[in-house]
């Protein structure tokens, strides 16, 4: 495993000479950021372009959710929209044994190189989640990790049961062998920095820390989470190209702040999208509705120092499955119409799915300029009634991805409008 990332390393060095050419004589981009941070304007235009890319640099046959073909055009759509952000590129929710393997990580990292060839530019997110596995047991521990957290080297594996909650909270909440970790136990943590480095190692600029109230299940006042993401911060000094990474999560309660200041970069929720009960199939935007996320985000002093009344967000087309009643509404529940919401996206007829992609962003761009959406290029959607799962992918439907459905060219038009 550390012979790879040695690897991962000296791959890495072409892209740091490509983008630094940018800001070569002191001239920086609007994409510029350094270890002193990132200001709101370039923040704001890399979640102005951002994308749910789920899995794009995980290559056959080492993706979560079966196959996931046809990755050369995913590369040539990414530079044909101007894509500047690609969320949850790579992940692992179970399957923990892949990360022993170097391919996953070399592969990955020939992708990453692909696409800063055609733009240097673009940030590559690594979702680190709220689950691991029992077969996280059979993954070594690197003497890295150890130092990053200021613990002493041993030579041994990761203990999935030291990463546990000591009242059982959350044991096998996903499934048997399959828990949330506890952000309050060292193992936990030295788990979650291993991810957090490895993905940083490889070239991702931004970790989406998952929930982090189910980690932080015990974390009265956020306190072992901001020690804890300051040691990821730390790393990323020495192991990113810009020095810099962008941290986000899921924040229920609004953000992640402590005396004043924001442990992340920005927030992120799902959209909450509300159903029309009288019009079937149609879904809107509404403030207020259940837990929906906007207007809430909360204002603090960010990590690069800048202070705002209302850090900045995304919003995306999450997926959590299919409820027990497919194509029925229920106006109390996440679902819309029983699906979740890139499902029910997919399920879409072509020409309502496009012009709901310009309500949903003409909407939030005057409800909440905070805000921005993620747009849904590829994430796993659950039909349900018997059907497999599939890949929701936004391509232009053509023989080099055959499966689009045809989103492409709105996101473009959407980001390109006046």
């Amino acid at each position: 495993m550390q012979l790879s990332f040695a690897c991962l390393r000296r791959y890495a060095m072409p892209c740091v000479l490509l983008l630094s050419s940018l800001t070569a004589r002191g001239q920086h981009s609007v994409a510029h950021f350094d270890e002193k941070g990132i200001s709101r304007q370039t923040l704001e235009y890399y979640l102005s372009r951002s994308v749910t890319m789920a899995e794009f640099l995980a290559v056959d046959p080492y993706c979560n959710d079966g196959d996931y073909p046809f990755k050369a055009d995913d590369v040539r759509m990414i530079e044909n929209i101007g894509a500047k952000f690609i969320g949850r590129a790579i992940y692992r929710w179970g399957k923990e044994t892949t990360l022993n393997n170097p391919d996953f990580w070399t592969e990955a990292r020939k992708l990453i190189n692909q696409v800063h060839a055609r733009d240097p530019e673009v940030i590559f997110q690594a979702a680190v989640f709220e689950a691991v596995g029992r077969k996280a047991d059979s993954v070594a521990v690197p003497a890295w990790a150890f130092k990053a957290l200021g613990l002493p080297m041993e030579r041994r594996n990761f203990r999935y049961d030291s990463m546990l909650n000591r009242n059982g909270k959350l044991v096998d909440h996903w499934g048997k062998g399959r828990s949330v970790p506890d952000i309050t136990r060292t193992e936990a943590q030295l788990w979650l920095m291993f991810l957090s480095g490895s993905y940083m190692d490889l070239g991702c600029e931004a970790l989406h820390m998952g929930q982090i109230a189910l980690i932080g299940m015990e974390d009265k006042g956020l306190r072992h989470w901001a020690q804890f993401l300051a040691k990821v911060r730390a790393y990323a000094k020495d192991h990113t190209r810009r020095k810099w990474v962008l941290l986000d999560a899921h924040t229920p309660s609004g953000g992640m702040v402590v005396d004043g200041k924001s442990l992340l970069d920005f927030n992120s929720f799902p959209l909450r999208i509300k159903e029309v009960v009288e019009k079937p199939q149609e879904g809107i935007l509404q403030t207020g509705y259940l837990d929906a996320f906007f207007g809430r985000s909360q204002g603090c002093i960010t990590p690069s120092g800048w202070e705002c009344a209302s850090l900045p967000y995304l919003v995306e087309l999450d997926n959590f499955g299919v409820s027990h009643n497919p194509g029925v509404a229920d106006t109390a529940s996440h679902f819309i119409w029983g699906y979740d919401e890139i499902t029910w996206f997919y399920l879409q007829p072509e020409e309502y799915r496009n012009k709901w992609l310009w309500y949903a962003h003409d909407w939030l761009a005057r409800t909440d300029k905070n805000g921005f959406l993620q747009m849904p290029v590829c994430r796993i959607v659950s039909p349900g009634r018997g059907k497999p799962v599939v890949r929701n992918r936004g391509n232009t439907r053509s023989a080099a991805c055959p499966m689009g459905i045809n989103v492409e060219e709105t996101v473009k038009a959407i980001w390109n409008k006046p």
